[in-house]
């Protein structure tokens, strides 16, 4: 697979087979990544790989708080506000994503289902939680975890693989250290589901959208 067709053919997986990973497999995956790049190579990253019945306890307590009304409290706390023209994408995102459903605006019984199924992982058989030190700078620490999570996603997608990187995986860090035993000076950034993608799934297969270069590009000659 080329670069390109790697960068351009990953995409957010929300449907994922009832297929275990073989543990081989994610660890290939996590040992190639470590060699993504860092500030000063300090290489922050902590990772915590969830599968089997850990997973399945996780998912249907982090489904039990999100039904329950219980307000995420993440390690990182999550955007609230954003500029005009991001809003508009995120929002635009969503109506296109719903609409792969079959979900209206005004279908809350859908929309709680979705999100239900969000909370559950989309039936990912494996979790993949990013952590940084506590003391550390988050802002640069956070760029490194994008930098490994990207390549994470995009060597999954080489071996045949789907993820979708979740905040809705860590919104609830007491849960998620009591059922992998993540330290307290450790935080926790981000969830990446991992497994073998519905590849017939509407909400796996429509339409992405990207901003055009000239709205993201300045050149000064």
């Amino acid at each position: 697979m080329k670069m390109e067709e790697a960068i351009t053919g990953r995409r957010s997986i929300r449907k994922f087979k009832n297929e275990a990973v073989p543990r081989e497999v994610i660890a290939s995956i996590l040992d190639t990544a470590r060699w993504a790049p860092s500030w000063g190579n300090t290489q922050p990253w902590q990772f915590y790989v969830i599968t089997g019945e850990p997973l399945e306890a996780f998912r249907k307590a982090n489904r039990d708080e999100i039904a329950g009304g219980k307000v995420f409290a993440p390690d990182v706390s999550i955007p609230e506000i954003w500029p005009d023209h991001l809003k508009k994408r995120y929002g635009e995102t969503g109506k296109i994503l719903l609409g792969a459903l079959g979900i209206a605006r005004e279908d809350k019984e859908g929309r709680n289902n979705f999100y239900g199924e969000m909370a559950l992982l989309f039936g990912a058989p494996a979790l993949i939680i990013a952590c940084i030190p506590r003391e550390s700078s988050v802002e640069y620490a956070m760029l490194d975890i994008g930098l490994v999570v990207q390549t994470i996603c995009l060597l999954a997608h080489g071996k045949g693989l789907g993820t979708c990187i979740m905040a809705a995986a860590i919104g609830f860090p007491k849960l998620l250290r009591s059922i992998a035993s993540i330290p307290e000076e450790l935080r926790i950034t981000v969830g990446i589901a991992l497994g073998y993608p519905d590849g017939d799934a509407p909400i796996n297969t429509f339409s992405r959208v990207r901003a055009e270069l000239p709205d993201l590009v300045q050149w000064i000659d």
